[in-house]
């Protein structure tokens, strides 16, 4: 900035020393005198004496004013005789260039930001407080904004109240407010010792409304019993929000447990509606007690922050997955295959927990047949009574579990497509959350994929516990010679898979015997209830291994002879035909001895004589019928078109028919024989075959099911199974070529 030098004002030179005056000679005055005498002309003698005005006087020199000196210049070395400097606008240093030194103008930019940052703070919306009924003097703080209403105008001041509990005055000028009027006020001053709080208007142009609840210690949900009928503050997730005729109750869960929070606005009407289901709130409400269970009335519930809430939630899944730990036991039987199997049951068994600890509904989906079912009556007796009593809701049991039966094998879209349609609903009206799916005696093969993919796209968490053939192992984790672990390809969208193939089993140790470990692992308290129903699994399979004959031995100790068993597991297979797609959970338990046991003798004997009447029918109508011939590689293979000489749309149904005839002739021929027992229809068959055939010659269903594929493309063909018991499916119109080329593979076999 130019402005006048300082140094030389402005003139462009100073003064650097003094000289004489060259007029006066340094005597300051001029050579002549000055008269004063004669400028005074008229004036009397007497005043000219008075004044001397008659004498002479000297006269100062004008060039030095009566100095005598006179000064010296030079050029002024701070404008170089411009008489003007450029200096810093902010401070007057001197500077060469630009109108501001580098220190003002980094002080400048400093101040900007801070203004930049006042005015940002200035118009960024403010915290509105609006207290709840609970809050006090001693929950407000000094100079922080509330929302309040006037209700009382005087010449002095507007009284604002808060809640019921809290008012203050608010002074100044308050000529523009009236009753009733909703006013953002600031706290100026809180008198304790008076009960009084000063307000004054606060004048803001965006705020945001907040909730103030009461300062309340936190108590944890499990601490519930010892609070009854007193206000108590929990942190915790929402579960699931259901809406009443009445009240909308809440299922609030923490690290230590879950309780109901009803909350109520108008009857019929959801409370609280920006509180969805897996939020974190704060929720303040007096404990009391509702048909036998605690429950807590809410007075106030609010989001936590995002800090908060993360916060809570690790808090929160740390103890529940500490929780989920299902405790060390020992299997119920001595195996190897089990102990290779012992991580994935583990781990199997601690998502189970988990998803009941989360309030997920256990969605178990069985084969609808003897080892099925034993699979599923297994784990739910096992997961009920846990989430009886994780659950404070009293029929928590059919919101949290349900078991279904699949017809077929493996879990078929017809199944998924129901699985999620129910499960979808039951989020969108009743607030659940997503499901985990429990796939037993099913999931493990190539032909579950396509209904596991589907599953996957919601994100769905998926347990499988199967022992059918998974198909070839992509990678294995082999220690000293032996599997400790493989991948399949149902892997990619299967969370855990429990699979005696995984580890270098096989389908003898079937699912209901997999099942009941994993249940007697989830629940230990399971285990005398269930320990009898792997072995009518492994009969109702007829599976053959040492882990079976040992469930047999468990099984006797309960008093249940195999034979005795053998009838079980064929009721079961009886009742399930008529139950379809019912999960007969009463029937079942009686028949499987789990409950009802009274009965259990009495159910059993009725419905062996109906099974053994109606398979003595259907096999005087096939055994007439079948076409035995033993085929040049020694093999016997008997053929039955079930279509044509079996009852239709009774007991026993194809499948069944075809094992019944296999037994037959087995019976006949000896069990050391590789026989082979095939019943077909129009557009389906089903295999039935001995183990030496297996063992002698490598017969195995799912590569004559993968060999029709590649050989009679144009047929549709699939299928699968165990090694010698599974189906295949075909199009109706090549059913013959089909057929023909199954019985030539056999044919083919070597041993």
């Amino acid at each position: 900035m130019k402005t006048k030098c300082r140094k030389c004002k402005g003139i462009g030179s100073i003064v650097v020393d003094y000289k004489e005056c060259d007029a006066c000679g340094g005597t300051g005055f001029e050579d002549d005198l000055f008269n004063v005498g004669t400028h005074f002309k008229g004036v009397n003698s007497k005043a000219k004496a008075k004044f001397d005005l008659g004498g002479e006087e000297d006269i100062p020199c004008e060039v030095c004013n009566g100095k005598g000196q006179v000064e010296v210049y030079e050029e002024c070395p701070d404008c170089h005789g411009t008489g003007q400097i450029n200096v810093c606008r902010d401070c007057g240093k001197l500077l060469d260039e630009n109108d501001i030194c580098p220190e003002c103008r980094e002080k400048r930019k400093v101040e900007k930001m801070k203004y930049d940052e006042y005015e940002a703070k200035r118009k960024q919306p403010k915290d509105v407080y609006v207290l709840d009924s609970l809050c006090n003097m001693k929950d407000m703080d000094k100079n922080k904004l509330y929302l309040g209403k006037v209700t009382r105008v005087e010449k002095y001041g507007s009284f604002v109240t808060l809640n019921n509990d809290v008012w203050g005055l608010m002074r100044g000028d308050v000529s523009d407010y009236k009753v009733g009027d909703e006013v953002i006020v600031v706290v100026t001053a809180i008198k304790s010792r008076e009960g009084k709080i000063d307000f004054e208007p606060a004048y803001v142009e965006s705020y945001n409304i907040k909730k103030l609840t009461k300062s309340i210690p936190r108590t944890l949900i499990s601490q519930l019993d010892e609070k009854k009928s007193k206000f108590v503050r929990i942190d915790g997730e929402v579960q699931q929000i259901q809406q009443t005729s009445g009240p909308t109750i809440f299922i609030i869960s923490d690290e230590s447990g879950t309780t109901e929070i009803a909350a109520f606005d108008k009857a019929g009407e959801r409370s609280y509606p920006e509180i969805e289901v897996a939020d974190a709130v704060q929720v303040i409400g007096e404990v009391n007690e509702h048909s036998g269970k605690t429950q807590i009335e809410s007075s106030s519930m609010i989001k936590l922050d995002e800090e908060n809430t993360k916060q809570l939630h690790k808090l929160i899944d740390d103890a529940l997955n500490e929780r989920a730990k299902p405790q060390e036991v020992d299997f119920l039987v001595k195996s190897d295959i089990l102990n290779r199997l012992k991580p994935k049951m583990y781990e199997a068994a601690q998502k189970i927990r988990r998803a009941i600890l989360d309030g997920r509904t256990i969605l178990l989906r069985h084969h609808n047949d003897a080892d099925g079912i034993c699979s599923g009556v297994a784990m739910e007796k096992a997961i009920v009574p846990l989430i009886q009593k994780v659950n404070p809701s009293n029929d928590a049991e059919y919101y949290y579990f349900k078991r279904s039966p699949s017809k077929a094998p493996f879990y078929e879209l017809e199944d998924v497509v129901k699985d999620l349609s129910f499960a979808l609903e039951d989020q969108e009206r009743h607030g659940q959350k997503l499901p985990l799916i429990v796939l037993l005696d099913n999931g493990s093969t190539e032909e579950d994929i396509v209904a596991l993919m589907q599953a996957k796209i919601y994100d769905i968490e998926v347990v499988v516990i199967d022992h059918h053939f998974p198909g070839e192992l992509l990678t294995k984790d082999v220690r000293n010679g032996e599997i400790y672990g493989a991948r399949v390809s149902v892997d990619e969208y299967v969370d855990t898979h429990v699979n005696p193939y995984l580890v270098g089993g096989d389908s003898q140790l079937t699912a209901g015997c997999l099942a009941a470990e994993v249940a007697h692992i989830i629940n230990p308290e399971v285990e005398e209830l269930i320990k009898h129903l792997p072995a009518i699994a492994a009969l109702g399979d007829r599976a053959e291994c040492g882990e079976v004959c040992q469930y047999l031995e468990l099984a006797a100790q309960k008093g249940f002879t195999k034979e005795h068993l053998s009838k079980v597991a064929e009721c079961v297979d009886f009742e399930a035909y008529f139950l379809r797609f019912m999960n007969g959970r009463g029937i079942m338990d009686t028949i499987l001895a789990v409950d009802n046991f009274d009965k259990h003798r009495k159910m059993i004997d009725a419905l062996y004589k109906e099974y053994q009447k109606r398979i003595d029918t259907q096999l005087r109508a096939a055994l007439p019928n079948i076409k035995q011939t033993q085929l040049d590689n020694g093999i016997y293979i008997n053929l039955l078109d079930v279509e044509k000489f079996a009852h239709k749309f009774t007991f026993p149904a194809p499948g069944k028919t075809c094992g019944f005839v296999h037994d037959h002739v087995i019976k006949q021929l000896g069990e050391d024989k590789p026989i082979v027992t095939l019943g077909h229809g129009p557009d389906f068959g089903v295999f039935r075959a001995t183990d030496a055939v297996n063992e002698q010659y490598g017969f195995n269903v799912n590569e004559i099911v993968s060999k029709m594929i590649e050989r009679v493309p144009q047929a549709g063909v699939d299928g699968g199974g165990h090694e010698c018991a599974g189906s295949i499916k075909y199009i109706e119109g090549l059913g013959e070529e089909v057929l023909f080329k199954v019985v030539g593979e056999i044919q083919s076999l070597k041993k």
